[in-house]
């Protein structure tokens, strides 16, 4: 399959929120240059909950750093709600990322000398429209962890404080880069339990990175990636929840 083909097999018809076209990245190391990307096109859609699969070094990581504005393709275009991302400028990036993408990582990144609640204040101080720090615990399941700092907590608890942290400026897109893979298959559970709530919930688009075939029986659509093409793009006829699959 065409990389033009894959990026566009089984979207909606609604305008997408993402629409690549033609990314390539290339890393030059001294005299050796590395294909993160090789022209990929992809459409990402309102509210859904897409997987991206693939193996460590496949691009999936570089590509989802480019969409979250954290990373710059060599070449091809980037456009997020009619507005190209690649044209933007350092402080467009920034203001960008601040107002509109919330990012889940596979280390918590949580200061630990902050509870839970001021972990999660820390970026409601800077949101446009934040929701309560109180609030986003909530929605992760974490009302009675409130005052605990990181030390405290489980690294499952302390997953889901990230996950407050970035829903908790009102993103419209989540970028979550292997956010279970330093868990255990329980605790992950319990981890993409919260990340399918949100996304039910706050109908954010969601974009999870993962080398786990299990969790893309969670997807609204799931694309696979290797050596930086996107190989296949398919549909679930039915998404399972997190406490349906096992790993």
């Amino acid at each position: 399959m065409r990389n033009a083909e894959a990026g566009l097999t089984g979207g909606p018809t609604e305008t997408p929120v993402f629409r690549a076209r033609g990314l390539t990245k290339v890393y030059e190391m001294g005299e050796v240059k590395v294909h993160a990307l090789r022209g990929v096109d992809l459409d990402l859609y309102p509210g859904e909950l897409v997987v991206l699969l693939g193996p460590s070094g496949s691009g999936k990581s570089t590509l989802l750093n480019i969409l979250g504005g954290l990373d710059t393709a060599t070449e091809g275009t980037v456009e997020y709600r009619g507005k190209e991302l690649t044209r933007a400028t350092e402080r467009e990036l920034t203001e960008y990322r601040r107002r509109h993408v919330g990012f889940v990582f596979q280390f918590y990144n949580l200061i630990p000398s902050l509870t839970a609640l001021e972990n999660v204040a820390v970026v409601t101080d800077i949101a446009a429209e934040p929701m309560r720090p109180e609030e986003a615990l909530a929605l992760v399941g974490l009302s009675d962890r409130l005052n605990h700092f990181p030390a405290q907590l489980s690294g499952g608890e302390q997953q889901r404080v990230a996950i407050a942290r970035a829903i908790a400026k009102r993103p419209l897109v989540m970028l979550c880069d292997e956010p279970t893979g330093a868990l255990d298959a329980a605790t992950g559970i319990v981890v993409l339990e919260a990340l399918e709530r949100v996304n039910r919930e706050l109908r954010t688009t969601t974009a999870l990175i993962t080398h786990n075939v299990d969790i893309a029986e969670m997807a609204d659509r799931v694309i696979r990636v290797s050596s930086g093409v996107i190989h296949s793009v398919t549909r679930n006829e039915r998404k399972k929840s997190p406490r349906e699959m096992r790993w």
